[in-house]
């Protein structure tokens, strides 16, 4: 509250200021009170801005290691990936590598067992290429019921070994005999093929008993497959 302490300037003649002299303004209690008040609130609002904008930095924070964490993620990915494929690159190049060496010892290997095998074989040289008298060969088998026992072939060479077998009527044997096929193919020059077949050819008694034949029958029962062969080679559906 404010006092204040009024002089008449007419008693003091003419000319005179009007003096007010002020006591001293002193606030009540209400409006102390009031301030409190106003400055609490401020203060919490303040404070209440302050820890949401900490927890922001906070959360900023968290989600920017996260966002780091992902990055390098994914870089670990892409190297993993990328030493992954040059791994496999290598490990395929490895097995190509096995596989052309296994090939050229399969080849050695077939060049030298042949060599034996074609001894008491029957020969034809055949006006063909090879891979086609290896179809013929292999649907010549098929045909007459025998199951493929060994099946090697190179750019070069081939060598089929058939399971052994009891004859049917329709086979190329006659009923009750029993045989096996070693047939060898050859690449020539001028897309030739030598043509080599071997039977072991048997006859069954009653009872399972293996019966001895001649050298001649043998010969009959290879010559068999070479002509069945040549025919189907000569039979442009049959290639």
């Amino acid at each position: 509250m404010c006092n204040a302490t009024f002089i008449d300037p007419w008693s003091l003649g003419m000319g005179a200021v009007l003096i007010m002299v002020t006591a001293g303004c002193v606030p009540d209690d209400n409006s102390i009170n009031s301030i409190r008040v106003e400055n609490e609130t401020l203060k919490k609002q303040v404070a209440k801005q302050e820890t949401l904008l900490s927890s922001l930095l906070d959360g900023n924070k968290v989600m920017q290691q996260q966002i780091d964490l992902l990055n390098q993620e994914i870089r670990d990915a892409k190297s993993t990936t990328e030493a992954t494929k040059a791994e496999a690159k290598h490990q395929t190049e490895e097995l190509e590598l096995q596989l052309a060496e296994t090939k050229r010892m399969i080849a050695t290997q077939m060049t030298e067992s042949l060599k034996v095998e074609e001894k008491g074989a029957q020969l034809d040289t055949l006006p063909r290429p090879m891979p086609a008298v290896a179809k013929v060969v292999e649907d010549a088998l098929a045909r007459n019921g025998y199951h493929l026992k060994v099946s090697v072939k190179t750019d070069q060479r081939a060598v089929y070994v058939t399971e052994r077998k009891i004859s049917n009527p329709t086979s190329l044997e006659v009923t009750g005999s029993r045989n096996q096929y070693l047939i060898s193919l050859q690449a020539l020059p001028d897309n030739l093929t030598k043509l080599g077949v071997k039977a072991e050819f048997e006859r069954v008694a009653q009872g399972g008993r293996i019966l001895s034949v001649s050298h001649e029958e043998t010969n009959e029962i290879e010559h068999r497959l070479i002509n069945e062969i040549n025919k189907a080679l000569a039979n442009p559906a049959k290639t």
